[in-house]
């Protein structure tokens, strides 16, 4: 079997590997140069666990090699980016656009597997974009929709691991795509239809916003009611039928952040309570920047002087090098932007360089800050003693003070 992934990012690079580690043979597409000659090097351009590894492998193998433009093949899997437009609306131009590039080298019996997350109808969308250009494929060529589920940090295991939604356009299509993934994935494979698994993974990661919302509105309640939310949290967990999450600065990453959207852009009547979750998640880094603020303007008053401010964290997690959406980083920008003669130490131990921010290592700025301000969780940061000599703005639970 011969498969072809276009979108070599976070999602299709290690899912190319895989596949092409359990022998098929992968032809890897991206319309960025530097990433194919990357990828063709045995090179992976993100930081990954074991990745970089097992793309050297398949690579010096002859089982994965990369180009710019598609290849024929049995199998096409769709995962690049689905951005906005403007108010929140979805952009499934760079899904059209992955269809069109490879629409010369479909035939019949060939089966196209959508990854991206996408609107709901975006597979049928895809179908009537194919079959009016190629009337030929009618009838003749498959179309199924399988969102991942991953977590940055733990990719490669999750995909192999992970159970999976598979919804075809018809029942064929959905036991061509079953049979694919058979090959490298252990999970359990559930089939449906193409409308569900759409909404499927829309519906997963609005439910963790909605989760998340709810202990975000809770530390901003008990800051201002003087309590300690993480002890809060851990007491009330103690309860056989309550899990809380627990809060931080916000929320970020390509799926959580953005994925509810989807869903309010096409149901905004009907998602009241999917559209305040992501209203409270939004305000959560607004709040810790404006928390930062007056702890600055407080020292300023209180001591006659600027302080050393250390912001720590960078990324939309704990122990990740991603930046996408990252609450962390905008209220890091936006803090430096409201103080720009004031003295900041930006700290992400996940990365080795910025070209906006210059990078601090994080025991060093630490022991500088007046003001240290915790945006993520990452583990090295929990190795640091509190210091009642500094003023401690603890966003995440690394302290749970």
């Amino acid at each position: 079997m011969e498969a072809c992934i276009i979108g070599l990012g976070y999602i299709g690079l290690p899912t190319a590997v895989l596949a092409a580690d359990a022998g098929i043979k992968v032809a890897g597409v991206d319309t960025n140069a530097s990433i194919v000659d990357g990828v063709n090097a045995g090179k992976v351009h993100f930081t990954e666990p074991g990745l970089d590894v097992l793309c050297s492998k398949v690579v010096a193998a002859g089982m994965l090699k990369a180009y710019t433009t598609p290849r024929p093949s049995d199998v096409f899997i769709l995962a690049v980016p689905t951005p906005f437009k403007g108010n929140h609306e979805p952009d499934i131009s760079y899904v059209l656009a992955a269809v069109r590039s490879a629409i010369s080298c479909f035939k019949q019996g060939d089966l196209l597997i959508i990854e991206s997350t996408c609107p709901v109808g975006t597979t049928e969308k895809v179908a009537g974009l194919i079959f009016s250009e190629r009337p030929d494929l009618k009838d003749a060529f498959h179309i199924s929709y399988c969102p991942e589920r991953v977590m940055p940090g733990n990719t490669l295991y999750e995909l192999e691991h992970n159970d999976r939604v598979i919804g075809g356009m018809n029942e064929t299509s959905t036991r061509k795509a079953v049979d694919f993934y058979r090959r490298f994935v252990k999970g359990t494979l559930h089939e449906t239809n193409a409308p569900t698994a759409e909404m499927c993974k829309l519906v997963e990661n609005a439910s963790r916003d909605v989760q998340i919302a709810f202990a975000n509105e809770l530390s901003i309640i008990c800051d201002k009611a003087g309590i300690n939310v993480w002890e809060l949290i851990e007491l009330a967990n103690k309860h056989p039928r309550v899990t809380i999450l627990q809060p931080g600065s916000g929320v970020g990453g390509h799926c959580i952040a953005v994925d509810p959207y989807f869903i309010t852009a096409d149901f905004p009547f009907e998602s009241q309570l999917i559209g305040k979750a992501r209203e409270v998640n939004n305000y959560k880094a607004f709040w810790c920047t404006e928390k930062t603020e007056n702890a600055i303007k407080e020292f300023e008053l209180t001591n006659h002087k600027k302080p050393v401010v250390a912001l720590m964290g960078l990324a939309f997690k704990p122990n990740v090098d991603d930046l996408r959406e990252s609450p962390a980083k905008y209220i890091a920008t936006r803090v430096m932007q409201a103080h720009n003669d004031g003295d900041f130490l930006i700290v992400e131990p996940n990365i080795q360089e910025h070209k906006v921010f210059k990078l601090t290592d994080y025991r060093e700025a630490y022991e500088q800050a007046d003001i240290a301000v915790f945006l993520v969780a990452h583990d090295p940061f929990k190795e640091l003693p509190w210091r009642d000599d500094k003023v401690i703005l603890d966003f995440c639970g690394v302290f749970k003070r």
